[in-house]
């Protein structure tokens, strides 16, 4: 008989929003692949969709079960609408709070669930606004949905809070997460929300989340680590905790990525079979990226008039005025018409397809960090128009670090209901704040066939056959993700005899090393992680490797990096488990 005590378990709960949830799906995936037995606990509207990707990745050899769990959703007792069980389905940025309510309660129910499973869990990866997760009594990783890069910026910016200083939202500062010859400069009217005056989650809530960070035991990224400069290793560095990046996660069951039941699926790859080799120019903003109608009318007349075909998904094109959807119905096609120029998608359109196309020469996007790594597994060069989020931070990484993408121009963020507008004007009537020109000069440099636009698609090549290498076996991804076995051990033990350390990089798949006895998830053994060290302090370095200059109050310092290559080769995640070397913060 099967010791359901010893068993390894990993649990994750992804956060409530689309451009969270499919990602962490294709990461319980993954790992099932690697073979660690995955529970995926999500809520009933959000099921299907987890359920979809996982039945597209479909048996491997070697593979654990994969388990999709729904749970009730409380939207009606958090005072949402009927149904409404993600943020992207948030009417209002007045409801915000009211959904961080519900899925604080959804927790209680996660957590009531996860005491009656056969087997507990011995590892959970949370979505990056699951605070509760530390209480399921098992070794915790954050997912946050961004790039490495972001993450850094997002620690420097807690650490040091230039924008603070800023005298205004347009004045630049420095944000040097990277050496020489990286340098970058933002206003503060680009950063996140949590770094604004104005933000739509509640100022307990944005402390709460602050906290989950530095408590959890580790991060895992949808990433792979040639791909951002060594962003990973200095995360690590900084923060003290284990960083593993796993990706990028699309190519998870890439061989199945078109349904042949789905009309809008066949309807897209039928029109992008009759355009020449890179000649189309594929335009979306992600699964929450609304423009105000003036503003869609001038990207709109942008595309129609530009001299390549266009496959131009729309979201929230049904609440548009009439007098804008009356004029997407006469200057676009909606029927996929083998002669049409542009080709509008309203809702949802199946971006990985279309991007592995070989007719798609360039991508308008919004810089999210799922499409951003989707176009770089398909070495597609971008176009970059970020909207909110940690996007602005995404472009500079996109144009000024990998060369692959041309900025559209944009200087501040678009409003959508879960902010509260511009400088805080809520409700305020948003104007266009790019014109077509700009937009089509953006286009001419993107799909530009002289000597710089043939370096983009060059640089985009080589980041795909990395991509494909990483997830390959033996490539980072893959070793990040790879165990061989699962041996017997108490979180509660592990954390007592982890060494203390500073930055480690441990393949994840091992994370699900049972914990025997499992603890009462009413009384969670683990411990708080210690505060993050003072970014790039001395303390946090040991010696080897390079030198870094931060600009901190005028004066230049001299900081230490750890590379990822110095850590030598990665061990197994069942370190992370066992305390070995290079594991868990105590």
């Amino acid at each position: 008989m099967v010791d359901t005590q010893t068993q390894p378990h990993l649990v994750v709960i992804p956060w409530p929003a689309t451009s969270h949830m499919i990602p962490m799906a294709d990461i319980g995936c993954l790992l099932a692949a690697h073979g660690a037995p995955v529970t995926i606990i999500t809520t009933p509207k959000s099921s299907q969709l987890v359920q979809g990707r996982v039945d597209r990745t479909g048996p491997q050899e070697g593979s654990a079960c994969i388990t999709v769990t729904a749970l009730p959703f409380p939207a009606a007792e958090a005072g949402l609408p009927d149904g409404c069980e993600r943020l992207d389905h948030v009417p209002s940025a007045d409801l915000v709070p009211n959904f961080f309510d519900a899925t604080a309660l959804f927790g209680e129910a996660v957590a009531q669930h996860c005491r009656r499973l056969l087997t507990p869990p011995s590892c959970v990866v949370a979505g990056m606004c699951n605070t509760w997760a530390r209480q399921l009594g098992a070794p915790c990783f954050i997912f946050h949905g961004f790039g490495a890069f972001a993450l850094l910026c997002y620690e420097y910016l807690n650490t040091y809070k230039p924008h603070e200083a800023a005298a205004s939202p347009d004045e630049l500062f420095d944000v040097p997460v990277l050496p020489p010859p990286f340098g970058f400069k933002l206003a503060r009217r680009q950063l996140p929300r949590q770094f604004q005056p104005c933000c739509s989650i509640p100022e307990h809530r944005l402390r709460e989340l602050r906290a989950f960070e530095m408590a959890v035991d580790g991060v895992v990224v949808n990433s792979f680590d040639e791909l951002e400069h060594g962003s990973a290793a200095r995360l690590a560095a900084t923060t003290g905790k284990t960083v593993l990046a796993v990706g990028p996660v699309s190519r998870c069951g890439a061989q199945q990525i078109v349904s042949d039941d789905d009309a809008i699926a066949r309807r897209c790859m039928a029109w992008l079979d009759a355009k020449n080799s890179k000649s189309v120019v594929y335009v979306s903003f992600g699964s929450a990226g609304r423009m105000p109608p003036a503003q869609l009318m001038q990207l709109g007349l942008a595309l129609v008039s530009c001299p390549w075909p266009v496959l131009w998904v729309i979201k929230g094109a049904d609440s548009l005025p009439d007098d804008v959807d009356e004029w997407l119905q006469k200057n676009t096609d909606a029927d996929g018409l083998p002669e049409s120029q542009c080709l509008a998608v309203r809702g949802w359109a199946p971006q990985v397809a279309i991007l592995e196309h070989p007719a798609v020469g360039g991508f308008l996007t919004h810089c999210g960090w799922g499409s951003t790594l989707e176009s770089v597994a398909a070495g597609v060069p971008m176009a970059t128009w970020p909207f909110y989020a940690e996007q602005f931070l995404n472009e500079k990484l996109i144009v000024d670090v990998l060369g692959i993408g041309v900025p559209v121009g944009v200087r501040k963020m678009t409003d959508s209901v879960r902010s509260c507008g511009e400088d805080g004007a809520a409700g305020k009537k948003a104007e266009a704040d790019v014109g077509m020109e700009k937009v089509k000069r953006a286009l001419d440099v993107l799909m530009d066939g002289g000597v710089d636009g043939e370096a983009r698609r060059t640089k985009a090549e080589e980041l795909k056959a990395k991509a494909k290498a990483a997830l390959e076996h033996g490539g980072s991804s893959y070793m990040n993700l790879e165990s061989t076995d699962y041996p017997s051990c108490t979180a509660q033990g592990m954390r007592e005899s982890a060494p203390t350390t500073t930055a480690a990089t441990t393949p994840l798949a091992a994370a699900a090393a049972p914990a025997s006895p499992a603890p009462s998830l009413g009384k969670a053994t683990s411990t708080l992680s210690p505060a993050a060290a003072p970014f790039f302090s001395s303390q946090a370095f040991h010696g080897r490797s390079k030198q870094l200059r931060w600009a901190e109050d005028s004066q230049d310092e001299e900081m230490e990096l750890s590379p990822a290559s110095s850590a030598g080769s990665p061990a197994s995640f069942r370190d992370v488990l066992l305390g070995s070397p290079g594991s868990l913060s105590p």
